[in-house]
């Protein structure tokens, strides 16, 4: 049984399992479902945690034994297992299944690790202890989600804000969800009457939001410029490799230029075919309609001059040529400007 991690904790105070999987990339909402998960626990007498990482040296039959093993200092134990790549490999897999099927009423097993896709929830082990339990996707908040996860989370602490409130909020953690949990409770002090408006809030924010290179790429498919170019500017923040970058802006050119030419011949788009899911596919087909057959290969061109360049360790401000880079994509007319004179604006 699937529940998406807004409703986790109301499903979890009307319904105890014996089994938990939690997997995602968003750590703000896994921590507060596991640390619930291990309140609930408690208070159902599983007083002992056993805590397992399958890593290159972990021994299943570790697992196996605590399963089958009784504490002599507690009646009920937790068992929390880490999947470092999301997946537990063929004897993990097998032992798993098995686990499922005979997993005392005295065990609580929790199974956590990275965002994990539709292949691994249709694999047996998986839905073997789904059936006896449930299961949660942690996935980075954006838009309304975001702004109605940071409501609740206000609502929560008895504040009374304006929406104004709520959109600056997002502005600055977006990207990070643990800051905007953080930012709340700083609030929390500075504001004991629980009344704020803009202008206390931007009195108390600090500007938290960091993103990945993926977000980046989606946002530029949307073709939103403003949100794009932050996004590089936070990157170059953090320290990241300008040729990451370079590299996913090179992938997603060769994805969408290959579903150009299928476009031009009619030919019907296989999206799976590409790694592209449902989910993604709007964004790809608003590139598609921003952008004709001239303009992405002149994209091309400038991508593998680019690329030249950042491998040569040319580039005094490669952020800044990324930033060129970017803004083609979302169809700034920039193709006249060589990417050579760039460097007049850094």
């Amino acid at each position: 049984m699937q529940v998406y991690p807004d409703k986790f904790i109301p499903t979890l105070e009307r319904e105890f399992k014996g089994c938990y999987l939690i997997f995602g990339d968003e750590p703000q909402q896994k921590f507060e479902i596991l640390q619930a998960l291990r309140e609930k626990a408690k208070q159902q007498g599983f007083t002992e945690r056993n805590v397992m990482v399958a890593d290159n040296e972990f021994s299943w039959n570790s697992l196996l034994d605590a399963t089958q093993a009784m504490s002599l200092f507690a009646d009920r134990q937790v068992i929390e297992l880490e999947l470092p790549t999301g997946k537990p490999g063929t004897e993990g897999a097998a032992l798993l299944t098995s686990i499922a099927d005979n997993l005392s009423p005295d065990t609580l097993l929790i199974i956590h690790g990275p965002r994990i896709g539709k292949d691994v929830q249709r694999t047996k082990w998986f839905k073997a202890l789904d059936a006896i339990g449930a299961f949660t996707i942690c996935y980075p908040l954006e838009g309304n989600a975001l702004s109605g996860w940071l409501s609740r989370r206000l609502q929560q602490h008895g504040f009374q804000f304006t929406p104004g409130c709520v959109k600056m909020l997002a502005d600055f953690c977006e990207g990070n969800l643990m800051a905007g949990a953080q930012e709340i409770e700083k609030l929390v002090l500075a504001y004991p009457d629980k009344h704020i408006d803009e202008q206390k809030l931007s009195e108390a924010l600090v500007d938290q939001s960091r993103f990945n290179v993926f977000q980046l790429v989606d946002v530029m498919l949307q073709g939103d410029r403003d949100r794009c170019v932050k996004m590089l500017y936070r990157l170059e923040s953090e320290g990241i490799e300008p040729n990451i970058v370079i590299w996913a802006l090179i992938r997603e050119w060769q994805t969408l230029w290959n579903l150009c030419q299928l476009q031009q011949s009619r030919q019907p788009i296989t999206w799976q075919k590409f790694g592209i899911w449902k989910n993604r596919q709007g964004f790809y087909q608003q590139a598609l309609q921003r952008l004709n057959t001239a303009q992405l290969q002149g994209i091309g061109e400038q991508l593998t001059q680019a690329d030249f360049l950042f491998k040569q360790e040319s580039v005094v401000r490669p952020f800044v040529k990324l930033a060129h880079l970017c803004l083609l994509f979302t169809g700034v007319p920039l193709l006249h400007m060589p990417l050579s004179d760039m460097d007049s604006l850094a």
